[in-house]
C-alpha cells in the first residue's frame, strides 16, 4: 500500500522556509511552494506536494492553500502562525514556524531542492519572487501571458523542456502501441 504524506510534508516544508529564509509571507511562500513543485516535477515527474497551482495576476497561487490559511484547521496549531503585520504599503500575512522542521518523510532530492531555493530566495521579497515566476518562457508567463488563460491551471509538464515534452509523449505513445499489440 502506498501511503501519502503530502499534507505533512506541507506542513513542514512551510516550516521550513520560514526557518530558514527572512521576509515569509504569503506570496513569498507560494512562490516558493511552485519552484519546489515545479523543479521537483522537471526532475522526477511528479510534485512534492501534491497541491495545483493557478496562474494569478501576481503569480502561480495554491488556490486551496490560499484559501485555507485565511482560517487555518487544527492540524497548523503548535507548527505554524499566519498573522497579519502591518507594512509601507498595508499588511502582511507573516508566515511563522512554531516548532522545528522535521525532515522524516522528505528524500534528499526534495531536501537538496528546499535548501536551494531558501538559500537563492533567503533575502527576497514578495516583489521578487513575483518578478522570479514572471519570467519569460516559465509557465506562469506561458498560461498568463502567452495564452492568455488568466487564473487558470498550470500544467506541471510546462516545467519540462520541449524535447523533454515530446521524448515523455514518445514514451506514452510507444506504450499505447506496445499494449495495443499485447491486446491484439
Amino acid at each position: 500500500m502506498l501511503i501519502s504524506h503530502d499534507r505533512e510534508k506541507l506542513i513542514e516544508i512551510v516550516k521550513f522556509f520560514a526557518q530558514q529564509t527572512k521576509w515569509l509571507g504569503k506570496t513569498k511562500l507560494f512562490k516558493l511552494l511552485y519552484f519546489l513543485d515545479f523543479t521537483h516535477f522537471r526532475e522526477t515527474g511528479r510534485s512534492v506536494t501534491g497541491m495545483d497551482y493557478f496562474a494569478w495576476k501576481m503569480g502561480p497561487v495554491p488556490v486551496e492553500l490560499f484559501q485555507e490559511i485565511e482560517a487555518p484547521g487544527d492540524e497548523w496549531s503548535g507548527q505554524v502562525s499566519f498573522e497579519s503585520i502591518p507594512v509601507q504599503r498595508g499588511t502582511m500575512l507573516k508566515v511563522d514556524a512554531l516548532s522545528d522542521f522535521d525532515s522524516t518523510h522528505f528524500s534528499k532530492r526534495e531536501l537538496r531542492i528546499m535548501q536551494a531555493l531558501a538559500d537563492q530566495f533567503k533575502n527576497s521579497v514578495a516583489d521578487d519572487m513575483v518578478e522570479a515566476t514572471h519570467l519569460e518562457n516559465l509557465p506562469w508567463h506561458k498560461v498568463f501571458e502567452v495564452e492568455g488563460r488568466k487564473q487558470a491551471l498550470i500544467p506541471y509538464s510546462m516545467s519540462l523542456l520541449q524535447q523533454d515534452q515530446e521524448l515523455m509523449g514518445d514514451v506514452i505513445n510507444d506504450r499505447a502501441e506496445m499494449l495495443s499489440a499485447i491486446r491484439a
